[in-house]
């Protein structure tokens, strides 16, 4: 009896996916839990199964449940910014074709920025600035759409169109980032510290949401959807409409999910830097370029790299926490440096 050698080479290539996603999910596991030993007071690896038991029953009472209670939230937080970060600048690339292209590229933080920093301006309280932020961010995004509309439903222009869209989102972006300017040139000297914070990326005052898991796994499941069709745009952008992808509709939903997950995680956490354009570069390097596999990847060792990153954030210093934007932005510079070097070596 003979065996179908494309069968069996797709058989092989989706177990390779899925011990490759089971390993990347222990990776964040363990991450996670780090995240909750580690800290300025740290907790004893022997308490740990009963402070979790604490927790799960909804009654934290001793020191160390209450310890892993607000360091496992920040890193739940920390994880699902990073995942939605990552997906969304796989998501910008493959829609612009551009691999410098990052999640805050077609401004859409900087209509975030606008939102929070008017908020802090006005001594809002934390939900309004959160609410703010997103309602600045969705605002670009709706904008850039109706500005860009003809450019996202282009087909055969592809890539005419993802030029104009890149340039439209530019100048939107200078926009917002004249506008930042300004509130930080007039703010009192008592909430300049906590805007320029929001502003480099801070996620020592976040809580756990339902919405940023609720967009991620909405955009995840659609990029699933389509993952075929990115691929075929990605290899065949001149041709893909004729082998049966509808490009225009593809370009909008990428479009629309960046932004969602975009305003989700700066809204949580600010303008993280460097997770949406590293990420997705060192997945695609040491994965391969398909997208079935690349997009819940970037979603995982993008949660992975951003809760290390705060992490290290709180505790190099400790008791003092740096921005974990900083963080980010001192890892990612010699990361993707390094990654240069490999593509120019390739």
């Amino acid at each position: 009896m003979s065996c179908n050698p494309d069968s069996v080479a797709s058989f092989t290539a989706r177990h390779r996916s899925v011990v490759t996603l089971m390993l990347l999910a222990l990776l964040a596991a363990g991450a996670l839990l780090l995240a909750g030993i580690v800290g300025s007071i740290a907790l004893p690896v022997t308490d740990l199964a009963a402070a979790l038991g604490e927790i799960l029953r909804g009654a934290p009472s001793t020191l160390a449940a209450t310890l892993l209670e607000l360091r496992l939230g920040r890193a739940l937080s920390a994880f699902v910014t990073g995942g939605a970060l990552a997906l969304a600048g796989v998501m910008m690339q493959a829609l612009l074709r551009n691999p410098l292209a990052d999640p805050y590229v077609l401004g859409v933080s900087g209509g975030a920025a606008v939102g929070a920093l008017a908020a802090m301006l006005l001594m809002a309280s934390a939900w309004v600035i959160d609410a703010a932020a997103f309602g600045g961010a969705i605002t670009v995004a709706l904008l850039l759409y109706l500005l860009a509309r003809r450019d996202l439903r282009g087909g055969l222009a592809a890539e005419g169109g993802a030029s104009l869209l890149l340039l439209t989102g530019v100048i939107l972006a200078s926009g917002c980032g004249a506008l930042v300017t300004l509130m930080l040139s007039i703010a009192p000297d008592s909430r300049l510290r906590g805007m320029v914070f929001w502003m480099i990326g801070d996620l020592s005052g976040t809580q756990v949401r339902w919405l940023p898991w609720l967009v991620l796994v909405a955009a995840l499941l659609f990029a699933q959807r389509v993952a075929r069709s990115i691929n075929v745009m990605a290899l065949h952008a001149e041709a893909a409409a004729t082998l049966g992808v509808r490009v225009g509709l593809l370009r909008q939903g990428l479009f629309l999910c960046s932004a969602l997950l975009t305003a989700s995680a700066v809204t949580s956490a600010g303008s993280i830097g460097f997770v949406g354009l590293i990420v997705p570069h060192a997945c695609r390097f040491a994965l391969g370029p398909d997208h079935r596999l690349l997009m819940p990847a970037s979603v995982l060792v993008g949660g992975t790299f951003l809760v290390l990153a705060d992490t290290l954030a709180r505790t190099v210093l400790s008791p003092q926490q740096l921005p974990v934007g900083v963080v980010t932005a001192m890892i990612g510079v010699p990361v993707f440096l390094l990654q240069l070097h490999h593509i120019r070596r390739k």
